[in-house]
Order: C-alpha cells, then sequence, then structure tokens
C-alpha cells in the first residue's frame, strides 16, 4: 500500500516556506499531519491542545479536519517561530495561539479538558506529561510523535524515549498502540 498523501491543507505549503526562510525544521510531517486531520474530525464540536505550535503545519492539519464548531489551542514558547504561523492562520476563529513555556501553561489551566491532545514538544511529553494527561477527556486522544531513534540522539534520550513509552503503555487509564511509522507515533485513548 503506497501511503504517499494526495491532499494537503492549503496553508501547508506557505507555513514550510517559511519555516525554511526562519531556518525552522522541526514541522509536523505529512503523515502524521494527516492523522491529526483524520483525528480532529472524528471529534465534531471538539476541543483540542496543541503543544508546540511550530511554524503551525500541525496546526494547519489540525485545523483541516475540525469542523465549524471545534476549538483549538496551541501553544508555544518560541512567540516569533509561533508569529509564522499566526500570520498564515491567525484568521481562523477556531484557533487561538498561545505564546507561552507549554510547562507553565499545563500548570496554570483550569479550563474543560480535550478531547485530543498532540504533544509535539517537550512539555506534554518529556515533562509534564501526568499534567497532559489529566486533562484527556474521557474518550479523549494523546498523541506524541517523534519517537523513532535518531542517530543524532544521545544515549540519555533513547533511554527517557524507552521510559515514556512503557509509562504510557503501563496505565490501566488509557488504552494505546504504539506506530512504527511516520516518526514514531504513540497514541492513547483515555478509557471512560
Amino acid at each position: 500500500m503506497d501511503d504517499t498523501l494526495t491532499r494537503l491543507p492549503p496553508a501547508v505549503a506557505a507555513l514550510r516556506a517559511a519555516g525554511a526562510a526562519h531556518g525552522f525544521t522541526l514541522s509536523c510531517e505529512e503523515r502524521t499531519g494527516a492523522l491529526l486531520a483524520v483525528l480532529a474530525a472524528a471529534r465534531p464540536g471538539g476541543r483540542i491542545l496543541e503543544l508546540g505550535t511550530g511554524v503551525g503545519e500541525g496546526t494547519a492539519w489540525l485545523l483541516s479536519g475540525m469542523d465549524a464548531d471545534a476549538r483549538l489551542v496551541s501553544v508555544e514558547l518560541d512567540g516569533a517561530v509561533q508569529d509564522l504561523a499566526r500570520a498564515e492562520l491567525g484568521g481562523d476563529g477556531r484557533c487561538a495561539f498561545v505564546a507561552a513555556d507549554g510547562g507553565a501553561w499545563l500548570e496554570a489551566y483550569r479550563g474543560e479538558p480535550f478531547d485530543l491532545v498532540f504533544a509535539d514538544t517537550w512539555p506534554g511529553k518529556f515533562t509534564h506529561l501526568e499534567r497532559a494527561l489529566d486533562l484527556v477527556a474521557p474518550g479523549g486522544t494523546y498523541l506524541i510523535d517523534d519517537l523513532l531513534p535518531l542517530p543524532a540522539w544521545p544515549a540519555e534520550h533513547t533511554a527517557a524515549v524507552h521510559r515514556l513509552v512503557g509509562h504510557l503503555t503501563g496505565r490501566p487509564d488509557f488504552r494505546t498502540v504504539r506506530l512504527a511509522w511516520s516518526t514514531g507515533l504513540l497514541m492513547a485513548v483515555r478509557t471512560a
């Protein structure tokens, strides 16, 4: 089976070009993006949290799958990088951009839980994990990427990934699946 994508959200090309001009190379991989769009589409009127906006490629994928009543909060530490996403996607009223440290934001957030949490940065994945998981609504999905090893990874990061995956797959309150696909994904659904 060929998993080459045939349809990208219109904003992705512009965001990719803006990221390249800015020297940002950590954007959402296309297959992960396609999965994000499908997961967002499965949640009509859903509440979605993205930790790590980057230049907004993942944001564009999420927005492409969301219906008119869904809402997205996208949190990014680097305001200059997030400004590239705001310039392209800021007119979409379904998305609220927050320029803040993801860990501090997670600690301070007191609102409703989310139907989908995509943790694409350290906070919510390697730090503040329990807080991010607390924000997943019953039946909601938690998704992380970038779990396949890279040659440049230091040994301690490989060990941290193994600990993270082991912890998540061992939790009785989440049903998990590991996907050795794209950049390496783990999806967890909170059991009711």
